[in-house]
């Protein structure tokens, strides 16, 4: 799994929690869930950036073969 996949997943993951916490009045898994989705996100961003610099480099790499 990739680290954007990985980011998605993660996110969800920390929405379900934060819900949960959020329902049931436990501040604790909420903040818990609220941090988890922050890393998610943050993660996902970081694989999208890291695949279109792949993108890039790959294109350069076949621009120069030309």
């Amino acid at each position: 799994m990739n680290r954007e996949t990985r980011g998605k997943v993660t996110n969800l993951k920390g929405r379900v929690k934060e819900a949960a916490g959020i329902i049931t009045g436990d501040r604790t898994l909420e903040r818990e869930g609220s941090r988890q989705r922050v890393e998610g996100t943050a993660q996902e961003s970081l694989g999208k950036a890291s695949r279109k610099v792949g993108e890039v480099l790959d294109g350069v790499s076949k621009a120069i073969k030309k």
